[in-house]
């Protein structure tokens, strides 16, 4: 083969380059988007990894060169990307971008440069690190909300087939369904609150007393337990004896309010006790997601449904909430949510197989 002929790329060659080329434009392009909702070092990290990208896109213009023709359609993928950063919390973006930027297909492609190659890696570990960020601030209150209305979910349709697979009618079905929606509800809710306030109150066990630090200045300089008391948290002798003479040191001084000799460490006195405020709203929020996802399993029969076309049409109304749960769960895991989509549906109507065996048997007992 003639150097001339080794340099020509095949038809092949430069379909995928011009597809290269169109993805990381579009990639440059969801990057900057993403920035420009960001601030600080997070928008400086998003601007470099989008001039990254726009450094790639001038790889493949540069070896298309005369074959480089009109700009393509950037694959479904990435067009789903710049979706997603368009109308939709960035960290939706950003963990669709690390799978993204995990996958890259130049690491099997031997026309990618090995500096692309490597910068890809290297983008998929700041964008994992970014989107980390973002789960961590989601992993509250959003994770509850969609395993509150996955539960919901897979328990009342569960209950639902099981109930219909004994014969009851479509009203005792219903009554049933709503029965399950408000006690798994309530049940959820009162579990959360407990939760949150035990947490809260335990922290608040663990918070040492205002009172006793406003007593420091009675202490004996002499001879007090000051320093047992750093001990006690984890330092040692030396440490907590020279940390309690700095305490005393401040408080002659009339440096006492320092934060850094704080007599006993208390940094924020507000933060100790909890008003109630945040388990109520826990509790609330987990009522509310899993009667949400209970609702699902029961619109059928409020419609006046057979139990039959009723049990049909909540299985597919469920189907499609648990692809969408299970897929938002493996997003924000930065796994491939279709995979976690459908392994969440298999859950759940798995689930629902066995509740409905199980009322079959029991109704034929009965019966």
């Amino acid at each position: 083969m003639t150097d001339a002929e080794r340099q020509t790329p095949s038809r092949e060659q430069i379909r995928r380059w011009r597809q290269y080329l169109a993805n990381e434009r579009a990639e440059a392009a969801t990057y900057r988007m993403l920035a420009k909702k960001r601030e600080g070092d997070e928008r400086e990290i998003l601007e470099k990894i989008a001039e990254a990208e726009s450094r790639h896109e001038k790889y493949w213009h540069d070896k298309l060169g005369p074959e480089v023709g009109m700009p393509l359609k950037p694959d479904l993928h990435t067009r789903f990307m710049s979706f997603m950063a368009r109308n939709f919390s960035p960290v939706f973006a950003l963990a669709l971008m690390q799978t993204a930027e995990q996958r890259s297909p130049y690491v099997k492609d031997d026309d990618a440069s090995d500096e692309i190659t490597a910068d890809e890696a290297m983008h998929a570990e700041v964008v994992r690190a970014l989107a980390t960020q973002g789960r961590e601030k989601l992993s509250g209150s959003f994770r509850a909300a969609v395993f509150g209305a996955n539960d919901g979910l897979v328990s009342n349709v569960a209950l639902v087939l099981g109930v219909m697979g004994s014969g009851v009618s479509s009203n005792y079905i219903l009554l049933t369904g709503i029965s399950g929606l408000l006690a798994g509800a309530l049940s959820m809710a009162a579990g959360e609150y407990i939760s949150v306030k035990s947490q809260a109150e335990l922290l608040d066990a663990s918070t040492p007393d205002p009172e006793a630090r406003d007593l420091l200045p009675k202490l004996d300089v002499k001879e007090n337990e000051l320093a047992l008391v750093y001990r006690a948290r984890g330092m040692s002798a030396e440490e907590a004896e020279a940390h309690a003479n700095n305490v005393f040191w401040a408080m002659m001084t009339g440096h006492q309010h320092h934060h850094h000799y704080d007599g006993l460490d208390v940094s924020d006195e507000d933060a100790a006790g909890d008003d109630g405020s945040g388990a109520w709203a826990a509790a609330s929020a987990s009522f509310v997601c899993f009667a949400a996802g209970a609702f699902i399993p029961i619109i059928p029969f409020i419609f006046g449904l057979d139990p039959r076309p009723g049990a049909i049409a909540a299985l597919v109304l469920v189907s499609f909430a648990l692809l969408i749960t299970g897929g938002i769960t493996g997003l924000l895991s930065g796994k491939k949510p279709a995979f976690r989509a459908f392994r969440q549906l298999g859950i759940g109507l798995g689930a629902a197989l066995v509740t409905y065996v199980l009322g079959v048997l029991f109704g034929t007992i009965i019966g």
